[in-house]
């Protein structure tokens, strides 16, 4: 894998639409029929953000592209196809292995839609599986049944060279046992990327309002510790490496996407809720997050009615560093720190040093071949000694 380049850029395009909210999910996301999302006025209002932000993009490398929500498989296929044209438009220097990812739901997924996107120029999917289990399925509210999932599995193999899934665990009553057959299901069909994450309770979500009331349990810290376990076991049986806290693969079917944004390169966010963070000079970025309201979103581009932005803050060097670790250690690879301290224009170890030589004192990190790494087996207690860092 190779390291991000400060003149590499990775865009976001956020779909706030979906079929049905789903009650664990607290994204930026607007369930509404397809009938009812505003297919051209969203394409047309994101390439006109587009036009805006790119002008100062000038000379950057397109790293990857990557669509997300929501639901982007309920976009009509020519509308996000007109979106990307603009985007590599927009970015006429391109990586050589240019990743361009869709989220899609198994529920929104067929042939024609898959067909239509390669068409398009999409090379990846991301399917929102969650689960090969029935039951699971209907306690997390998802709209397609397990046979629906390996289906949209097999239709994304026909189509696309690159087909990553998202599993889940975590969840009431549920075993590690019945987590590696899961994990076996998937990879039996070709799958060679997983995200696979715990579930988690959100407070401003339906499964939130659930556990306030007692109407929810929730999985205990060992269980979740036996889950992870297990899920590792049988991913490394079948070949695919465990390169980021939630995620697995073949080696060399890593998520270009990702990568670039857990190495601390820059991104343009495009859409309504997008974030989008671009460097300014060394030691220093923007970080912008726009309006989370589709429909507004559509407005201001129409008519400059509100404001595009809800937020805006500059990044200092200290800031940089700390977001470097935090991204950086939740990956196999760690922080390469060469980069880091380039990026931020001052030394990795500027305000805590004595943090770092604790950490490493402990074995709560490695300092090898010029990276910063947590050890695959404290992975578990991660966000602990990111922040003893700061």
């Amino acid at each position: 894998m190779s390291n991000t380049s400060a003149h590499e850029t990775s865009v976001y395009v956020h779909f706030p639409y979906c079929a049905r909210k789903c009650p664990y999910c607290d994204f930026a996301t607007r369930g509404l029929p397809a009938s009812a999302i505003p297919h051209t006025a969203y394409a047309d209002a994101v390439r006109n953000e587009l036009r805006e932000r790119a002008a100062g993009l000038e000379g950057r490398t397109l790293r990857s592209v990557f669509f997300g929500g929501g639901t982007p498989s309920l976009w009509e296929t020519r509308e996000l196809g007109r979106v990307l044209e603009g985007i590599l438009a927009a970015f006429p220097r391109r990586s050589s292995d240019l990743e361009i990812t869709v989220e899609c739901n198994p529920n929104s997924f067929d042939d024609a839609k898959a067909a239509g996107l390669a068409d398009v120029g999409v090379n990846r999917v991301s399917l929102g599986v969650q689960s090969v289990d029935d039951a699971r399925l209907r306690f997390l509210g998802r709209l397609h049944d397990a046979e629906q999932a390996l289906a949209a599995l097999r239709v994304a193999s026909r189509h696309l060279p690159r087909v990553s899934a998202d599993l889940m665990f975590g969840m009431p009553d549920q075993e590690s046992g019945a987590l590696r057959d899961e994990v076996a299901r998937v990879l039996d069909l070709g799958v060679r990327h997983v995200s696979c994450y715990a579930l988690t309770i959100e407070p401003d979500t339906h499964f939130g309002a659930l556990h306030r009331e007692g109407k929810l349990r929730v999985a205990s810290e060992d269980h979740y510790a036996d889950m992870f376990a297990a899920a590792e076991r049988a991913f490394a049986g079948q070949g695919l490496q465990h390169y980021e806290v939630s995620n697995y693969a073949v080696p060399g079917e890593e998520s270009r996407h990702n990568l670039h944004y857990w190495r601390g390169g820059e991104y343009l966010g495009l859409g309504a809720a997008a974030v989008g963070c671009l460097a300014v000079g060394v030691g220093r970025a923007e970080r912008y997050r726009n309006t989370p309201d589709g429909h507004a979103y559509v407005r201001r581009e129409e008519a400059a009615e509100g404001p595009r932005e809800v937020e805006r803050e500059t990044l200092d060097a200290q800031t940089l560093l700390r977001e470097s670790l935090m991204l950086g250690l939740r990956t196999a690879e760690g922080v390469d720190v060469a980069f880091a301290e380039q990026r931020a224009g001052i030394p990795l170890a500027t305000g805590r040093a004595q943090a770092l030589e604790t950490a490493l004192r402990r074995g709560q990190v490695s300092l090898q071949d010029g990276r910063l790494r947590v050890p695959r087996e404290q992975w578990l207690a991660l966000d602990g000694i990111v922040a003893s860092l700061f």
